[in-house]
């Protein structure tokens, strides 16, 4: 039996008694795929009480949670996701309030507090803006996971430090913790959890497991008799269920499709003729073929025959596929949408005709400045590609770089890419394996630590030094340096040599691009595209060595000499 993330739902909201609710709630459980790639959402949105007008805004936050949330990329993680996604409402909100009459009065404009869970495979992403609150119920117990944001005068007097559409600028917290079935979940209004205890909340939810929003009607109907004056809301949320993480999605699609066998150059497959091997490795085939309906040849790739018995090998293989679809950009290879439904499994890539900047190399091994620059920066517009859909390619190598007969660069081979929103289903806690080649391969990755996009450009930073010089800036012994100490002893090889021509503070460009610490390379592309064609301040204002540095074997002869000289005038005079 396949296992998928369920919940029970119990919902509940009450004027109390005020004339409006100016609270809202709402959750959204949608179906597969997206229940996979985006999980389950529940929100609570309060609104303020002196504000007529934060009814819509308690509205329109929860709405866009929940309707802009699973439109959003499934690459990106739920982090990124859900903040986007408030940000964008939150200035919404604010933009509201600048334009109504109440500009000048936060207190009457567009502002809500607002708490929700997004339940993704089997971990609770929390986020968190104001004084509603979630707890978790165990043993009778509730702990509350939130931190209100009110700032207290008095005993009696306090006022809300952050808020939705408050500021121009959020903050907002953010938990992310592993969720178990039968665990309970509670959020609510302040109008709720000031009046009511643990007992009552967890006899209410004992009382009607099977009918959780009778279980809310009990709570709230106890807050009122409590005395609350305030609106009311409630949500509880019982996890029922929670997906096996042995099998992915993609893991599942390739035990339905059958593997293909090698092709030859004139049969049909699936609707295409092979016209001819294209590449044939340990890890893939590829052929290039052509529809009868298409014009267009295109290029097919099959799965290794060595590693075909890997469900890991079997499911980066079609998440090349998963991920070409989802970048556009003219510097990443596009796939081919799918005309058919498919019994084999394969991929079919756009085909490029040109070469590997590997070839390349070789037939231009001293390339002048302004075309290695040329191609850096269009490696480094499709590495931005990736870097938008929080993706990180890990294999960039000269291998992996085709350059078209017009000149355009275009990035392949994603097996090896890190998606945040894919990760994320996968609850192991080991140091992911290294998929990339050691040469070009970031030290991190030896460390087993996580990779960020200065992995990336790490990368391209060995592959543009190896592009001026033929070699390599640490030679072969990154790969070697397994331990920090290690690490802290590479020392880098200048780029500068007297073969060819390059710009001094080039040398200094790929030193820090190109350097062990991640902390210390350039934060964006953006900066290493400039430095590329700018000399830094750092450069220009350096002053000239001193000599003991240049040449340190004169300076100590010509200290000997002089003490030499010093001694034959004291001999000479004694």
């Amino acid at each position: 039996m396949t296992h998928q993330l369920s919940i029970a739902l119990g919902q509940h909201s009450d004027p109390g008694r005020k004339d409006s609710n100016q609270d809202f709630h709402g959750a959204c459980i949608p179906h597969e795929p997206l229940l996979t790639t985006k999980g389950i959402a529940v929100a609570i949105a309060d609104g303020i009480s002196s504000s007529t007008v934060s009814r819509a805004a308690s509205e329109a936050a929860v709405r866009a949670l929940l309707d802009d949330y699973f439109c959003t990329s499934p690459a990106w993680s739920v982090k990124t996701s859900a903040q986007r996604v408030l940000l964008a409402a939150n200035s919404w909100l604010h933009a509201q309030t600048r334009h109504s009459p109440f500009r000048y009065d936060m207190d009457r404009g567009y502002v809500c507090t607002l708490s929700a869970l997004i339940f993704k495979g089997t971990t609770a992403h929390l986020f968190h803006v104001g004084d509603t609150r979630i707890y978790r119920l165990q043993d009778g117990l509730l702990e509350q996971l939130t931190n209100d944001h009110r700032l207290r005068v008095s005993q009696e007097q306090s006022y809300l430090s952050r808020a939705l559409g408050m500021h121009a600028q959020l903050d907002i917290d953010y938990q992310a913790f592993a969720i178990e079935p039968g665990e309970v979940f509670v959020l609510a209004s302040d109008g709720v959890y000031e009046f009511v205890d643990a007992a009552l909340v967890s006899a209410a939810v004992g009382r009607h497991r099977d009918d959780l929003d009778a279980a809310a009607r009990d709570i709230v109907e106890a807050a009122l008799a409590r005395g609350s004056d305030d609106n009311l809301t409630i949500q509880i949320v019982r996890i029922e269920d929670l997906p096996e993480q042995d099998v992915s999605v993609l893991q599942q699609q390739a035990l339905e499709l059958a593997l293909p066998p090698l092709l030859e150059p004139g049969t049909s497959f699936d609707g295409y003729r092979i016209l001819r091997e294209l590449h044939a490795s340990s890890r893939s085939h590829v052929y290039l073929a052509k529809r009868e309906s298409e014009s267009e040849p295109v290029a097919i790739k099959i799965p290794s025959l060595d590693l075909r018995g890997d469900p890991a090998y079997l499911e980066r293989f079609l998440m090349e596929d998963w991920i070409a679809r989802r970048i556009h950009s003219p510097h990443v290879l596009r796939s081919r949408a799918p005309t058919h439904q498919r019994t084999w499994l394969y991929t079919v890539m756009e085909f490029v005709d040109g070469q590997t900047l590997a070839q390349w190399l070789l037939d231009h091994p001293r390339a002048d400045l302004e075309t290695i620059r040329d191609i850096v920066e269009q490696i480094a517009k499709g590495l931005r590609a990736f870097h938008r859909m929080e993706m990180l390619h890990q294999d960039l190598r000269p291998a992996n770089v085709m350059i078209d007969a017009h000149g355009t660069v275009k990035l392949i081979d994603f097996g090896a890419a890190h998606v945040a929103g894919v990760a994320e289903l996968d609850a192991s806690e080991s140091a992911p394996a290294i998929l990339g080649t050691a040469q070009y391969t970031a030290p991190e990755y030896f460390l087993g630590e996580p990779a960020t996009t200065r992995s990336d450009l790490f990368s391209l930073g060995v592959i543009t030094y190896q592009m001026l010089s033929g070699r390599l800036p640490y030679g072969a012994e990154v790969a070697k340096a397994r331990t920090r100490a290690a690490q802290h002893a590479l020392r880098y090889r200048s780029v500068l040599n007297d073969e060819r021509e390059i710009p001094a503070w080039l040398d200094d460009v790929l030193r820090k691009a190109t350097h062990p610490d991640p902390s210390k390379r350039y934060e964006e592309l953006s900066e290493f595209l400039y430095d590329l064609r700018h000399p830094g301040t750092a450069y220009l204002n350096r002053t000239r060595a001193p000599l003991i540095e240049r040449n340190p074997a004169a300076v100590w002869q010509a200290i000997s000499f002089a003490l030499a000289v010093i001694v034959l005038i004291l001999l000479a005079t004694r």
